[in-house]
């Protein structure tokens, strides 16, 4: 298995299969354990770390874990795509795995795009496990983003006079549908390739050309990565239906947010104004300049320095042992 310099893989049973975790060690004497939720659903970053956490290990000992259903966990087990209460299981058997090998009482959550719905689900279920959680590209709602991404994609499409582009948008029909089928699916790949050439979403092709220079890519990461974003259907579909505002409010853990200013995928505002409802023992926004949803890999170093300073708050507002 390839190894990423100065980093660990293995591979750990877990709820009964074999799951893949990625570590990096701080050098950091009482450095906290932070466990980076990739998005999706299906879309490992492990791969991506190389490119956007050189620096991280500073103030964190950093560990990636591909959930079932996305890569190198998905080809040791093939065709296993869980629904949310059992990926929010395989979290729970995860993170109990880090307490115990890192001797450590609770954690740091970093959810990403599809990893912040469930990092938000286990803080707010499971505060004892969780030193406090980060947002990164937060998702709240998806109909909410998928009708404020379209406005904001139209909007650029307008003042850019791009008749092709315009033609492509009106080609879709009524966008977002509020259901889950392969039409809807065909029309959202549509508005993220538009988004991704605005600029305010991700853009594939460099993505890809990250990939395939991971030190720990293989050929079957790439089929991983096409299934892992096909065929998490039950994942999909609990995305349709839910919105974070419809859960508690009230969460027993500090909460941070780092959102990029040019990420319309999973649109700022939106999560914005969610985090102004929401209570915590502590809680802020940053926002990452020039930064869209992929914002680690579009602003490495600006979003590095966002997380130290994070990591300085977050140590400083922590009670004090005696």
């Amino acid at each position: 298995m390839k190894q990423q310099p100065g980093s660990e893989a293995e591979f750990v049973e877990i709820n009964g299969i074999q799951q893949y975790l990625l570590h990096t060690k701080s050098k950091a004497a009482q450095a906290p354990v932070l466990l980076f939720l990739h998005g999706g659903p299906g879309m490992s970053e492990a791969a991506f770390a190389y490119a956007f956490q050189p620096g991280w290990q500073a103030f964190y000992t950093v560990v990636h874990w591909d959930q079932p259903g996305a890569g190198k966990t998905l080809t040791k087990n093939k065709n296993t795509y869980p629904g949310m209460e059992e990926l929010l299981g395989h979290l729970r058997g995860v993170v109990q795995y880090l307490k115990a090998k890192y001797q450590t009482e609770k954690i740091v959550l970093l959810g990403h795009s599809f990893g912040s719905i469930l990092g938000s689900l286990y803080a707010l279920r499971y505060p004892q496990d969780v030193l406090y959680y980060i947002g990164a590209g937060q998702v709240v709602s998806l109909m909410e983003n998928e009708r404020a991404g379209y406005q904001k994609v139209k909007e650029l499409i307008l003042s850019a006079g791009n008749q092709r582009d315009l033609q492509k948008l009106e080609k879709l029909g009524a966008y977002p549908q509020q259901s889950y089928d392969q039409t809807m699916m065909k029309k959202m790949q549509s508005i993220r390739m538009l988004q991704g050439k605005y600029k305010i979403g991700m853009e594939f092709g460099p993505i890809l050309k990250t990939l395939l220079k991971s030190p720990t890519f293989q050929l079957s990461d790439l089929g991983s990565l096409v299934k892992g974003l096909s065929n998490n259907k039950a994942l999909v579909e609990f995305l349709f239906s839910h919105s974070l505002a419809n859960e508690s409010l009230a969460y027993q853990v500090p909460v941070y947010y780092l959102l990029g200013d040019r990420d319309f995928q999973a649109p700022y505002p939106v999560a914005q104004a969610y985090f102004e409802t929401i209570q915590a023992p502590q809680k802020q926004l940053w926002m990452v300049e020039n930064a869209g949803h992929f914002m680690m890999l579009d602003q490495p170093a600006a979003f590095t320095r966002r997380l130290a300073a994070l990591q300085t708050q977050a140590a400083a507002a922590q009670p004090t042992a005696g």
